[in-house]
């Protein structure tokens, strides 16, 4: 029994004496907190778009459009994801994400420089996530271009139909494109 006291009273010497030595981290890595918002940000738009759009239309409830507040309709799972994107600015979270393809429906999911058109070629073309950094307005931001797969057939049919698509041959589980997520270095 003496010598159990002796090694609990040891041992909690021994915690804390290294427990005071060490400081906690600060930040956590970049990389490792795109990882988290990537995680985040795919299981509420694959959720989104295979629980509530195609649920909807297939129940002829309501169907997802591109004038969805005009036609009182769903928005399509890129608008619900640019939405929410969108309402982190007002709120002046220091993140930022959004969609970008090669082979964008709309002129505004175009990359928006060689850079991230060379880093959104690498992820087309391997299916793996690739990194940089980039800097605007003077802030230096992580940046991760993680793939963006067709995760629904709602996906397929309406990049293969729609009329503004150059590509019109996607399958299941292709990657469309990229989902740039950045962090600020600061």
């Amino acid at each position: 029994m003496a010598l159990l006291g002796f090694m609990l009273i040891v041992g909690i010497g021994l915690g804390w004496g290294i427990g005071t030595q060490v400081s906690p981290e600060k930040h956590i890595p970049a990389r490792t907190a795109a990882d988290y918002l990537h995680a985040v940000i795919e299981a509420d738009r694959t959720f989104y778009t295979q629980h509530i759009v195609e649920r909807m239309e297939a129940m002829l409830i309501v169907t997802a459009s591109e004038d969805w507040v005009k036609e009182k309709t769903l928005p399509l799972p890129v608008q619900f994801l640019r939405e929410a994107s969108r309402s982190l600015h007002v709120r002046d979270a220091p993140i930022r994400y959004r969609l970008i393809s090669p082979w964008p429906l709309n002129a505004g999911n175009a990359p928006v420089s060689d850079q991230e058109q060379k880093m959104l070629d690498q992820v087309v073309k391997y299916g793996e996530v690739v990194e940089g950094e980039v800097t605007t307005n003077t802030k230096r931001y992580f940046q991760a271009i993680y793939p963006d797969r067709a995760v629904s057939r709602a996906c397929v049919s309406c990049h293969n139909a729609h009329t503004e698509s150059p590509k019109r041959d996607f399958k299941l589980n292709d990657v469309m494109g990229g989902l740039v997520i950045e962090v600020p270095l600061e």
